[in-house]
């Protein structure tokens, strides 16, 4: 399976892609919203891992685009939440399509899990 990682901390993304890859999976990367979504209509993924916070284009945006536009794709939400905390952003991300939400700092076996799961119900 093809997961798109989107977040604009490079040590974030280089940890999901060493656990989705160790895990079998295709990753495809993209430091902010803005080049997840040209990322994903190159080669469409199977699942998103998205953060809530960056540059350019947020992630409760690219949630909507991604579910207008791909809307059998599974969205995993990822948030640290800036100045207020998580708990602002990640319920928005749910109510937006996120399958699944995850506050920094987060345990990547539960995210492996999470992610298996989600694939495996598609």
């Amino acid at each position: 399976m093809r997961i798109l990682i989107i977040d604009d901390d490079d040590q974030i993304r280089i940890l999901l892609r060493q656990v989705m890859e160790w895990a079998g999976h295709e990753v495809i990367e993209a430091a902010d919203g803005r080049e997840g979504m040209i990322q994903q209509r190159k080669q469409q993924a199977d699942l998103v891992i998205t953060d809530l916070i960056m540059p350019e284009q947020e992630g409760l945006e690219t949630i909507t685009l991604l579910k207008k536009e791909y809307p059998l794709v599974k969205i995993i939400a990822i948030s640290g939440g800036g100045r207020i905390g998580p708990d602002a952003y990640l319920p928005a991300a749910q109510e937006l399509g996120a399958d699944r939400v995850f506050s920094k700092p987060f345990d990547v076996r539960e995210l492996a899990t999470t992610v298996r799961e989600l694939l495996a119900n598609g």
